[in-house]
């Protein structure tokens, strides 16, 4: 009978969820594809889908950077407002989705339909 041993790296790895949120934030980024950049990192393409899907199941977002955009305040009486508005709305999402016709949709509803549409 006979017997082998085999040593070496373990081939279990374990990554954090900031490795894992790198990495996916790689995707897409100069065009590279899910399997481009599971195979720089030596994993196979479900994990990708596996991690992201994991942290939209727990409602997180997949990058660590929290940016702020520029604000500036204007008088009150020089905004138009939405119903006065001749050209219709349109929101142009992260992921390329566009979103028109939304004139009578509540703040938080408007937020909740982008959180849905960009991570389908």
């Amino acid at each position: 009978m006979r017997q082998e041993i085999l040593t070496g790296v373990e081939r279990r790895r374990r990554w954090s969820d900031a490795e894992k949120r790198s990495i996916l934030a790689e995707v897409g980024v100069n065009g590279a594809r899910v399997a481009d950049v599971a195979r720089r990192h030596d994993l196979t393409r479900q994990h990708i889908y596996q991690w992201r899907a994991e942290f939209r199941r727990r409602g997180e977002s997949l990058s660590d950077e929290t940016g702020f955009l520029p604000v500036e305040m204007t008088p009150e009486t020089t905004v138009p407002s939405v119903a006065a508005a001749t050209t219709p709305i349109e929101i142009v999402l992260v992921n390329g989705r566009r979103l028109r016709g939304i004139e009578g949709l509540s703040p938080s509803g408007l937020a909740q339909l982008i959180r849905v549409l960009e991570g389908a």
